[in-house]
């Protein structure tokens, strides 16, 4: 029965080494990790920019078939362009939608990713100063939780830059919507 009680009170500690190895090696994770979740935002956002630069290609051709077939084209006609075009903006809406979210996932990750990286250098900074300041002994033992990394989550606030960002996209998208159709009215029936 002692021995169990022995047991229980028994701290796991490990040498300094191998404490500065593995928090190097976590550092290193991280650091790739935020490299890869950038590489994969840029990537995401030449997405977008594309999905940008078809949408408004696409809706320029409508436009100019409107402008160039006045004469074949009447007012009561004018529900087949705004179709054509509400059909794109759903089109684009979803697909704007699911880059966005692609886009906003990355970035969610990358942030963990720095702050636990943050957390990581700071904790190995402070185990080397202590080691220079002659606290930590020579080789002697450190209580393992002294360099356990939890992975780090940003504060709620941090969701805002998101809906703010979600907020301009759609904002923009329902004021091109506005303007294309009120657009295919003048152009048919004035």
């Amino acid at each position: 029965m002692a021995d169990y009680s022995d047991t229980t009170h028994h701290h796991n500690t490990i040498t300094k080494e191998t404490a500065l190895q593995a928090l190097n090696n976590i550092i290193q994770l991280h650091f790739e990790k935020t490299l890869e979740k950038k590489r994969a935002v840029d990537l995401q956002k030449k997405e977008l920019w594309k999905l940008f630069q078809l949408f408004f290609l696409f809706l320029g051709l409508v436009f100019l078939a409107q402008a160039q077939s006045t004469s074949r084209l009447q007012c009561r006609h004018c529900w087949v362009p705004i179709g054509l075009v509400s059909l794109a903006h759903l089109i684009f809406y979803v697909s704007v939608a699911q880059t966005l979210r692609c886009i906003n996932g990355f970035k969610y990750q990358r942030r963990c990713h720095k702050l636990t990286l943050g957390l990581a250098t700071d904790r190995l900074r402070q185990i080397k100063m202590r080691d220079d300041g002659g606290l930590g002994g020579g080789g002697g033992g450190l209580v393992g939780e002294e360099f356990e990394i939890h992975y780090q989550e940003p504060p709620e606030s941090y969701f805002g830059k998101f809906k703010r960002n979600w907020a301009l996209h759609f904002g923009f998208l329902i004021l091109i919507y506005g303007f294309c159709v009120s657009s295919s009215v003048v152009l048919l029936c004035f």
